[in-house]
Order: C-alpha cells, then sequence, then structure tokens
C-alpha cells in the first residue's frame, strides 16, 4: 500500500474488551503512516462468534475493505475474522507467542479471567482516582490536595482534564488539575493553594496559535481567544514554570497517552 495524501483507509479496532488496549497499540503503528487518512472505528466487547459476526458485516459496508487491527482471545472469535473482506492483524497473537516460549506456560483462553475478582481492588481504586480527578478539575475544589499524586497546572484548554482523567483511569492516579489565570499574573508566584505542593506540579503549554485555535471552538471571537491573550498568558506560565523549577511540556503535537507517559517518566511515578 503506498503513502498517499489522498488515500483513505477505514480503520476497526477490534476487543473483546474495552479497546483501550487495541486503540492504544493500534493508533501506536498508524501514527507511522502520516501520508495516510485513517477512519477509525472502535468496537468493544466483542466476545462471542455472533458479535464478531456483526461486525464483519460491517466490514462489508466500508467503503473499501477495512483494517483490522484486533485484541480478542477467543480463538473461535478470532476465526471469524479470517475473511477476505478485510485485511486483520491480530496485535496480541505474536507477542502471546513469545512470552509462552519465554516463561515456559501456556497463556490462559478464558478471557473472563482477566475480569475476575482479583482485579476487583484495582477496579475500585482507579474509580476513586476519576472521582478525584473529577472533583478537583479545573481547581473546583482545593481541599485534599495533600492526597495528590500529581497537580497539572497549565492557562486554561492546554489538555489539563483529559491527561488527568486518562492518568485516573489508566494508572489509577489521584490527579488535581488547576488553571493558570489572569489572577495569578501580577506575580510569578504559584497559586496560593498550591504553594506547599510545587513538587507535585506539572505544567503544560501550547503555542499561541494552537491555543487560540482551541479557544475560538469555546468562545469564538471574544478576548479570550486571541493571539495577543494566548502568548501573554502562555509566556507569563513558561516564566512561572522556570521560576519554581516546574517540569513542563507542549502539549499541542502530543497525545493524550505521550503527555501523560511523559509525567510518568519525569514525575517518577508509578504505574498501576
Amino acid at each position: 500500500m503506498s503513502e498517499s495524501a489522498e488515500l483513505h483507509v477505514p480503520v476497526f479496532f477490534v476487543s473483546d474488551s474495552t479497546g483501550i488496549t487495541a486503540e492504544t497499540l493500534g493508533n501506536a503503528l498508524l501514527i507511522r503512516f502520516p501520508g495516510i487518512q485513517f477512519d477509525r472505528r472502535v468496537f468493544p466487547f466483542v466476545e462471542t462468534p455472533e458479535i464478531a459476526q456483526e461486525v464483519l458485516h460491517e466490514a462489508s459496508t466500508a467503503s473499501s475493505a477495512p483494517l483490522i487491527l484486533m485484541t480478542v482471545k477467543s480463538p473461535e472469535v478470532a476465526a471469524v475474522f479470517v475473511s477476505d473482506k478485510c485485511a486483520v492483524v491480530d496485535l496480541l497473537g505474536g507477542h502471546l507467542g513469545e512470552l509462552e516460549r519465554i516463561l515456559g506456560v501456556k497463556s490462559s483462553e478464558d478471557a473472563a479471567n482477566s475480569h475476575g475478582v482479583g482485579d476487583l481492588e484495582r477496579y475500585h481504586s482507579r474509580m476513586r482516582a476519576v472521582e478525584y480527578a473529577l472533583e478537583h478539575d479545573d481547581a473546583q475544589s482545593v481541599r485534599m490536595l495533600d492526597l495528590a499524586d500529581l497537580i497539572i497546572i497549565a492557562p486554561s484548554r492546554c489538555g489539563k482534564t483529559p491527561t488527568a482523567l486518562y492518568l485516573a483511569l489508566r494508572h489509577g492516579l489521584r490527579v488535581a488539575n488547576y488553571p493558570l489565570t489572569e489572577d495569578d499574573y501580577p506575580a510569578l508566584d504559584v497559586p496560593k493553594a498550591l504553594a506547599p505542593f510545587t513538587a507535585r506540579c506539572f505544567g503544560l503549554t501550547s503555542t499561541a496559535q494552537r491555543l487560540s485555535q482551541v479557544r475560538q471552538e469555546r468562545r469564538p471571537g471574544s478576548p479570550y481567544a486571541s493571539l495577543q491573550q494566548c502568548r501573554r498568558e502562555l509566556r507569563w506560565a513558561e516564566n512561572l514554570y522556570r521560576r519554581h523549577r516546574i517540569p513542563s511540556l507542549n502539549s499541542e503535537a502530543k497525545s493524550v497517552e505521550e503527555i501523560a507517559a511523559v509525567m510518568l517518566h519525569t514525575m517518577g511515578l508509578r504505574h498501576s
């Protein structure tokens, strides 16, 4: 398949679980083909051959033969997708075989094992982290900041909220996020509520052009979305990060997964 700016390829992420793994692994591969326009759809909880047949029928109605990126454990379900209607990449198959060889143990084909009682505490931990992130979104609450694993600070619309929720849901981390506003600008000080927790802070920036574009979608034509305002806020935020030695990242061209990975590594945070 040659690269072309005009080429459109339907991609189905198919999973017998939530689809997060299929999307994460699949997108990590697709990003290597910038000249192709991928039209993505996610099909989670494909747990039976009957559901798989329904997805395959969807594939037959696509504008062109889709690429299926699959994380399906059941051989019976996976076998349904062996068809001339689509091309299939099994994102787990080769890796599982290699792990079986290395570990000398046959992997389990029982998908239910990955959703059993053993995961219950992990699940509740993540839900508590999500609740924490929602309560502490955009400085709605400053209570219990001492419990935060991480505090994301940035001018409005730099990606604080999706990153906080991703870290909570995927890694079980308690993440607060706090907007840097004009009220904070006169002095290059960390907002008072965050001052005791500066060591837990991580800053985000963007480019003025991108920030203005995002803000225009929210408040078209407003001073808040003007290039001048965006430049001023970003310049102030960057100076604040430097003064207080707060690690930071330009989020403009980064996915949530990439931003989160940098934060985890830089801050030395655990993966759950």
